[in-house]
């Protein structure tokens, strides 16, 4: 796949094929352009559209009892891994299941690991405005569902979602109480070395990884809580210790646990 270019504002619509552009006419004021090389083999989604504006009526507010935390990084710094194990150790938190036109691989299953459905299909969802952002990678769509997310987060079930920083900050908008965690790696020694043992890439993508890495980690000043996945079981304890400590804050506290908060006078 070619160069790929990004243009951020605030977009609604987006096109690509091997270059991707995503554009607006939005009044919004933050704009962010970068230019990678994105190859490799399943990579981080690249957002080249999504639909940003305004909350649709009844979608999930501040007042909305479940917690939304979004963990975006580089690839190669354990994002998957640290999900992952945390969803075993945490029985209240559930991964959004994103849809997809790709065909299914190995053992995956429809509604397990992705929703497969076809582009016509996908298509209808974008122009319906059901997701949150949407992405084209490698010719195939990728889209987080709003319906599944909001159903859950007004259920008060807390949701995770693996995602790139500029769809993070896609969700942050649309759910201001929205928690989001960067994770960082120890170096730029370290997430070489961990792109090269894990033997899915050869050199030349490793190189437009680490090239890609350098622009995402400047975006970690934008997120909540930074965690450096230096000792992975280290890195896991942070994890679950921001999860817990949102659970506990005020705000979450009174959306999770309103008939409490409403018998003491506080609502």
């Amino acid at each position: 796949m070619g160069p790929c270019t990004r243009t951020r504002t605030r977009t609604r619509t987006g096109t690509g094929t091997g270059t991707a552009t995503a554009t607006a006419t939005a009044t919004a004021t933050a704009t962010c352009t970068c230019t990678c090389t994105c190859t490799g083999t399943d990579p981080a989604p690249i957002y080249i559209g999504g639909p940003v504006h305004s909350r649709a009526a009844g979608a999930p507010t501040m007042e909305s009892p479940g917690n939304l935390f979004c963990v975006a990084a580089p690839s190669g710094t354990g994002k998957s891994s640290l999900v992952k194990a945390l969803l075993e150790l945490d029985a209240r938190l559930a991964v959004s299941v994103s849809h997809t036109t790709r065909a299914p691989r190995g053992q995956e299953q429809d509604g397990r690991e992705y929703w497969f459905i076809d582009e016509a299909a996908f298509r209808q969802m974008i122009d319906a405005g059901e997701f949150f952002e949407w992405a084209q990678v490698h010719g195939n769509l990728y889209g987080t569902s709003r319906r599944a997310i909001e159903a859950r987060l007004a259920r008060g079930e807390d949701v995770v979602l693996e995602i790139d920083w500029q769809g993070a900050l896609q969700i942050k908008e649309l759910f201001p109480h929205a928690v989001l965690i960067f994770i960082l790696p120890p170096s730029w020694d370290e997430l070489r070395q961990r792109l090269t043992r894990r033997g899915e890439d050869g050199p030349t993508v490793i190189d437009t990884r680490m090239v890609n890495a350098r622009h995402e980690v400047a975006q970690a000043r934008h997120f909540d809580f930074v965690i450096i996945n230096s000792l992975f079981e280290t890195a896991l304890f942070d994890l679950k210790a921001v999860v817990h400590s949102q659970r506990l804050r005020y705000a979450a506290q009174m959306r999770n646990r309103s008939q409490v908060f409403s018998a003491l006078g506080l609502i």
